[in-house]
């Protein structure tokens, strides 16, 4: 069975976290906690960076910094993991959702105006696939309104935004704040793990203070203060140093594993890409204002039952392919919430969306035997 994920492993993580052990430094903002967001602000230029035990702690610290009270409403694409809303709503926020766009599951940046009202508080962008939303029309938007924008980077490692100009802009490096995700699935991994982002240097000093569970402990250990309390609202988000270890084993190999990752992305591609041109399927859409960082490959079937059909036909033939997100504005959980506007593309995209097996020991031969099965199933019927 070719499996949908296999995690992959530099050789470095155990020598990295036997050292944490040897040194008996276990806790979290040690060693190489320190040297991940190092990474982080001086090869990124990111402005402060806080590693936390995983995306979703990152954005629930985003939705504490830009003070989100009940009643405050967030917009925020349907077609995403539940982490995204889940952080707003656990403050009491409302959610409004908005719809994906027709040639890709990101969010419709078109659609966001129409949704703001006075209770808005923050927009929530998902680079989904690690293709970038368009940033510049966001941004204006947020500042015309006064709106803070958090970017859900979490897929999107290694991704730019290109503005009209031609500059290229790190994702997670635009909005207000914004939060990456290391789960075994991502392009680089740590198992579980996360890091938030801040950008607005208002939230920088609060940032810390709720990192480390609320009290200025981080300013103490630094000499800035002679004394440490709890001074602020905060929890427990930062990780141990040994799963700090593993990732950054996988920073020092980014590049080389987002090559493997991009050159079976663009395999898929080239064996996929006539049975597109024939009508049979949608494959990825890249708009020209964002990069590719070959964070998964994916197919938009005519149906839901030819998407069915065709992960089943796959499954049969060693081959584990995957469905993706269903929409959040008709989950269980949130229907009776939501304001009953139909997120057609949404719908779309969660019905007929399927993910093919995709990580960096990915071989080209399984490739193209995926993608052999796959024109099988449409030529051959």
């Amino acid at each position: 069975m070719i499996p949908f994920n296999k995690p992959y492993i530099t050789g470095k993580e155990s020598t990295y976290i036997t050292k944490v052990i040897t040194n008996k430094e276990l806790s979290g903002n040690r060693e190489f906690t320190q040297k991940c967001q190092n990474y982080f602000e001086e090869e990124y230029e990111f402005d402060k960076c806080l590693l936390t035990t995983s995306c979703t702690d990152a954005l629930e610290m985003a939705a504490l910094l830009i003070g989100i009270q009940p009643g405050d409403e967030v917009i925020m694409p349907s077609f995403t993991f539940v982490s995204t809303a889940n952080a707003f709503i656990l403050r009491g926020a409302k959610i409004v959702f908005c719809d994906s766009k027709l040639e890709h599951p990101g969010l419709d940046e078109a659609s966001i105006e129409p949704l703001i009202t006075k209770k808005t508080k923050a927009i929530v962008v998902v680079h989904y696939a690690g293709v970038a939303c368009a940033m510049d029309e966001i941004m204006d938007l947020a500042e015309r309104h006064n709106l803070f924008v958090i970017e859900d980077a979490a897929q999107a490692i290694s991704s730019f935004y290109i503005n009209k100009e031609g500059e290229k802009r790190r994702l997670g490096g635009i909005g207000h704040l914004s939060a990456f995700s290391f789960h075994e699935t991502k392009n680089i991994i740590s198992g579980e793990g996360g890091l938030l982002v801040v950008n607005d240097k208002q939230f920088a000093e609060r940032a810390e203070i709720l990192w480390e569970k609320g009290t200025n402990r981080s300013a103490f250990f630094r000499g800035e203060v002679n004394k440490y309390g709890w001074v602020d609202l905060g929890s427990s988000f930062l990780p141990s140093d040994m799963i700090s270890a593993f990732l950054f084993a996988q920073l020092e190999k980014l590049d080389s594993i987002q090559k493997k990752r991009l050159d079976v992305w663009c395999l898929y591609y080239e064996n996929l890409k006539s049975l597109e041109e024939e009508g049979f399927v949608k494959l990825p859409y890249l708009p020209a204002y964002a990069t590719n960082n070959a964070h998964m490959f994916y197919l938009v079937c005519a149906s839901l039952d030819e998407r069915s059909k065709l992960i089943s036909f796959l499954q049969e033939n060693g081959v584990h392919a995957v469905f993706h997100y269903l929409s959040l504005h008709s989950s269980e959980f949130y229907l009776e919430k939501h304001d009953g506007r139909t997120l057609k593309m949404t719908d779309r995209y969660s019905n007929q969306l399927v993910r093919l097996p995709f990580f960096a020991e990915l071989t080209f031969d399984e490739v193209k035997y995926i993608s052999s099965l796959i024109q099988d199933f449409y030529r051959k019927g």
